[in-house]
């Protein structure tokens, strides 16, 4: 049951993590320069806590699809946190994060496609059920609009991509932790996380020097707040990487589901906003959704 305890710590740190993060996103750093803050202020803490579990002793060995694994799902993490990033200007805070959540709805359709994997009807009933909280949530709320226009809109798009874009990083995190040849689930999670971590701080550096000019430079200046963004992402980063040592990435997930209440509360709590009750319906649809998917697993 540790996996159970550490998808719920994940999702809390995860939380934390987005409350952080859009709050220097309102003003202070870009969607690019708030998601670049949660890798550079993790990378320095989790080479560290690497080298302190290998106490020493020599890298285990690696399997040939570990960097493969670790990349892909690393460059889908970085697109996944700048959608929900860029979402949080659009829409409230409870209502991005419950429609990031739609991965676990997206990874059973992404299963049936791809790997020809049935499901029973139980199971495709709850994921019509979802589709209607998603729809729910997309809603625009003017009344002039279209109906076309106010179901497909940005606010849906970038919440479906973040969350297509955290099922596939998960399951490739998980491929990575399993290709680590230690016994050790939390060496394999932290060796996996820190290679993770470092390839993409890498990677975004480059990215923000050659498109946003500047924006290096603001999230070195936003130190103070930014570097409580990357102690919270690498306690949820690790929790989860720990997590999918252990058990399958979609049940980690489906416990994960937690985190729409836990955002619901910061966004009531924290940022003031009001949840109208379209939209609550549509959180309790979805997670009444995700419920049934948990309990048919």
């Amino acid at each position: 049951m540790a996996w159970v305890y550490l998808s719920i710590a994940a999702a809390a740190f995860q939380t934390l993590r987005f409350v952080l993060q859009k709050r220097l996103s309102m003003g202070t750093l870009s969607a690019g320069g708030a998601t670049f803050a949660r890798f550079v202020y993790s990378a320095p803490f989790v080479a560290a806590l690497a080298i302190l579990a290998l106490g020493g002793a020599p890298v285990p060995e690696l399997a040939s699809g570990f960097w493969a694994y670790a990349l892909t799902g690393g460059g889908a993490q970085i697109g996944a946190t700048w959608c929900v990033v860029a979402l949080f200007a659009r829409r409230n805070f409870a209502v991005g994060i419950t429609l990031k959540k739609t991965e676990v709805v997206q990874t059973a359709l992404v299963g049936l496609l791809v790997l020809g994997d049935r499901v029973s009807a139980p199971a495709a009933a709850a994921i019509v059920l979802g589709l209607f909280g998603v729809l729910a949530l997309s809603d625009l709320p003017s009344l002039t609009a279209g109906r076309i226009r106010r179901i497909f809109n940005p606010s849906a798009g970038l919440g479906l991509l973040s969350g297509a874009l955290f099922a596939v990083s998960a399951v490739c995190y998980r491929g990575a932790t399993l290709a680590v040849d230690n016994d050790d689930a939390l060496l394999r999670a932290l060796l996996t996380l820190a290679a993770v971590t470092l390839s993409q701080t890498v990677a975004m550096s480059a990215w923000l020097a050659w498109r946003e000019p500047g924006q290096l430079a603001r999230v070195a200046r936003a130190w103070r707040g930014a570097i409580w963004i990357g102690l919270a992402g690498l306690a949820g980063s690790l929790c989860w990487f720990t997590a999918f040592t252990l058990q399958n990435a979609a049940l980690v997930f489906a416990v994960g589901q937690v985190e729409v209440i836990f955002s619901l509360l910061a966004s009531v709590l924290i940022f003031r906003e009001r949840v109208t009750p379209r939209e609550a319906g549509g959180i309790a649809l979805l997670t009444g959704s995700i419920l049934v998917l948990v309990w048919l697993g």
